[in-house]
């Protein structure tokens, strides 16, 4: 498994992570050309990859030597309202066969679906065990429920969700930043790497770059980001700034600068 988390992570210990995963559940413009998408994120230093079953089979040689994670849940489709709950789709031995290096699937503590997809992400830990195949839980509190009265990206809820995940066998956690520098108690209460999401808000550059900056000095290893990534023109050289802030700790005003935009 060491070898495995070490096409994910780094030596530092930190991972750039492009999410390629949103196509298989709802539509997704951005990366209607997966190959070019996949070869210039590799051309700007990502790290690895979040994605489908049907891009790692068909695009295995644009990935290079980069980690691939399999997405193993899903069986959704954005068109049904309202959507159904995700399933467990993929096992191990599928995930081996293809030649992804880690599995990742959803954790709903607190949802209408919390027992559902924390007992298939304890299905998916065990049988991921008996392959020396590591895998990533996206722990959000209540999934994208918003019942009333409840702050459900509360820094409190994010702990727990977090650390829950790395208690149900988790070897890494993808989560919402929140809270900022109070952030610090999620990372510090999860025994577990923690890569942060980006989320579907259009954000620009800056803020992204910000926003990594204070993931990271809250003690986070690193991203899991896709759609505020993905839709930028030149994609190579804001792989290059991102893998920059990540494993350099380079300012976000440096960042700018290396993806072609003004400080």
């Amino acid at each position: 498994m060491k070898r495995r988390m070490n096409n994910i992570f780094r030596k530092d210990g930190r991972s750039f992570i492009l999410a390629m995963d949103h196509s298989a559940m709802m539509p997704s413009p951005d990366i209607k050309e997966p190959g070019r998408v996949i070869s210039e994120a590799v051309e700007g230093g990502a790290d690895g990859f979040l994605t489908t079953y049907g891009i790692i089979r068909k695009y295995q040689k644009d990935f290079g030597n980069r980690g691939i994670i399999l997405r193993a849940d899903g069986g959704i489709s954005a068109i049904r309202k309202p959507m159904a709950p995700m399933d467990l789709l993929y096992s191990a031995e599928d995930a081996v066969r293809i030649g992804a290096d880690a599995m990742l699937c959803m954790g709903y503590p607190g949802s209408q679906t919390n027992e559902h997809t924390l007992k298939y992400l304890a299905e998916l830990v065990e049988d991921a065990d008996r392959f020396n195949l590591p895998v990533g839980a996206e722990m959000l509190p209540y999934g994208f429920e918003k019942p009333e009265g409840i702050d459900t990206r509360s820094v409190e809820l994010m702990s727990f969700a977090s650390r829950q995940g790395a208690d149900f066998g988790a070897d890494f956690i993808k989560t919402e930043f929140v809270g900022g520098e109070a952030f610090r108690e999620v990372t510090e209460n999860c025994y577990v790497p923690i890569l942060v999401l980006g989320g579907s808000k259009a954000k620009s550059l800056e803020e992204i770059f910000k926003g990594i900056k204070d993931a990271l000095s809250a003690g986070c290893n690193g991203i899991i980001m896709g759609r505020n990534i993905v839709r930028q023109k030149n994609l190579p050289a804001v792989c290059s700034a991102i893998s920059a802030i990540v494993h350099e700790d380079i300012s976000v005003e440096k960042a700018l600068e290396i993806a072609g935009l003004p400080s």
